[in-house]
């Protein structure tokens, strides 16, 4: 079973050092539409003796094989032969991932240009990556400074945007001359179906690209295997904490792109009718479901309540129905889990002493599927679990400042650090602004992304950074060669 429009080859299969061989397991996992609640897929399920396969399938291929010595612009080659190869199915990439997440067509649209995007900027760095370098120095004539690849990696993707971040994964790695073992979530494989289909024709020798989709207990045996040099990871921060720990017991190297409670920082120059329309608007972007999500608004206290007025009235002009309807503009949440979840924490918010401005229901409309209204706390209090803690759902905290540098505290106090966002209209003061704030990335008015900049989080937000230069550098070791005289390199 797959979702129409989506055409996937081996459904019933994991992929294996270059063949798709059924999962020991004996599993399948079942994907559910969240607008209908109907299983929309099934796939093989990996369990622990099928990560063992994978790995080992990986460390022959990174070990024996021709992949690692490949020269840079050979893997750079195969990548863009891949992106080809992959744009040409980025219809089925947006069917699936609305058929999977719910998610609304306009934006899949936008989802996977940016995972394509990102995968031909990876390639390019083929060319201009310094892989190796020619040094005088003190103690010697010559060194050599060589990047080589870290190894066998597990590349981990959570169901947010599962093309987006896994293709990213994947082309870092194998540019690097690494191999890799794909983990998609659960709830979102058929994304890593398709790459893994395209990584075939395009001929990568075997071992070097696997696939294996498993719930968490297999994820974990798969962390856990010694044949794994590198895990890169995205998702919760309780996740990756354990990622890290078991990691660091064996001094593995892993990269962690994690959880966030970002802030936008409403300057007096910036009106209340764009704050308003900004904030409302961006929060039900996915449902919420955005790690980058600005879910903080600061305002100055005087214009707290005005604000929080002009944000209800957004709000409740939004549209919420089916993904698939005409004009929807906020879908369902991704799972039954995540509704629970969002629930909760508006009735932890109701409890905390803010003031619940519209929203905290579910729409009353829709009796099937994982829709909740977008809502508005206002008067929050920033040591409050809804303003600490990640919500992954529509819910925005309104949170009045005293002045400036009371705003750039509060956006400080918090244990993530991976966006944010100032509201004005000068240019300075969002630079000046920005670099005071403790997060990885900061942008003027939006919730803004470039993926050929560096991307990843300050605190417990994450270890490490993907997209551009930056992201090559954690699937690389760097080895210095001390000679006599100058070689050839």
């Amino acid at each position: 079973m797959i979702p129409e429009g989506v055409s996937i080859s081996h459904p019933d299969k994991l992929y294996i050092g270059g063949e798709w061989v059924d999962a020991k397991s004996g599993k399948m996992l079942e994907i559910i539409n969240p607008n209908s609640e109907d299983v929309v897929a099934r796939v093989a399920e990996a369990g622990n003796d099928d990560m063992d396969r994978a790995v080992a399938a990986a460390r022959k291929a990174f070990d024996h094989g021709p992949w690692p010595t490949t020269p840079p612009a050979e893997r750079g080659r195969m990548l863009r032969e891949l992106a080809d190869r992959l744009k040409a199915r980025s219809t089925e990439l947006e069917k699936a991932w609305t058929a999977q997440i719910g998610g609304l067509p306009g934006m899949a649209t936008g989802v996977v240009m940016n995972g394509n995007t990102t995968l031909d900027t990876i390639a390019e760095l083929a060319d201009s990556f310094k892989w190796v370098e020619e040094r005088k120095g003190q103690a010697v004539d010559t060194i050599v400074v060589a990047r080589e690849p870290v190894g066998v990696v597990a590349a981990i993707a959570p169901w947010n945007a599962p093309y987006m971040i896994m293709i990213s994964k994947v082309a870092y790695s194998l540019l690097s001359g690494s191999t890799v073992v794909m983990k998609p979530s659960p709830e979102t494989p058929l994304e890593c179906y398709i790459i893994a289909e395209e990584a075939e024709a395009v001929g990568f020798p075997p071992g070097v690209i696997n696939l294996v989709p498993s719930d968490r207990e297999a994820a974990d045996h798969l962390v856990n295997n010694p044949g794994i040099d590198k895990v890169s990871f995205t998702g919760s921060t309780a996740a990756g904490k354990r990622i890290a720990e078991v990691c660091g017991s064996r001094i593995a190297r892993y990269t962690l792109e994690l959880g966030g409670k970002s802030a936008a920082i409403i300057r007096d120059d910036y009106s209340i009718e764009s704050a308003a329309n900004l904030l409302g608007n961006t929060i039900t972007m996915l449902s919420g479901q955005i790690c980058a999500m600005l879910s903080r608004a600061i305002v100055p206290k005087n214009r707290h309540d005005e604000l929080a007025e002009a944000i209800k009235g957004v709000m409740e002009g939004v549209k919420i129905g089916r993904s698939e309807d005409e004009g929807t503009q906020l879908g369902p949440l991704a799972m039954k889990r995540q509704l629970e979840r969002v629930e909760m924490y508006i009735e932890e918010g109701r409890k905390s002493g803010a003031d619940l401005v519209t929203g905290g229901n579910r729409p009353a409309h829709l009796n099937k599927g994982y829709f909740m209204e977008p809502t508005l706390f206002a008067n929050v209090d920033n040591n409050s679990r809804i303003a600490q803690e990640e919500i992954f759902g529509p819910v925005l905290c309104l949170i009045p400042a005293e002045d400036e540098e009371d705003a750039i505290r509060i956006a400080n106090e918090s244990n993530y650090g991976l966006h944010g966002s100032v509201l004005t209209n000068d240019p300075q003061a969002a630079y000046d602004i920005g670099r005071r704030v403790r997060t990885g990335v900061i942008a003027q008015n939006g919730l803004k992304m470039d993926w050929g900049a560096p991307f990843g989080g300050f605190k417990q937000s994450g270890i490490g950074r993907e997209g551009g230069e930056e992201g090559l550098w954690p699937y690389v070791e760097t080895k210095s060669v001390m000679l006599d005289s100058s070689v050839k390199v």
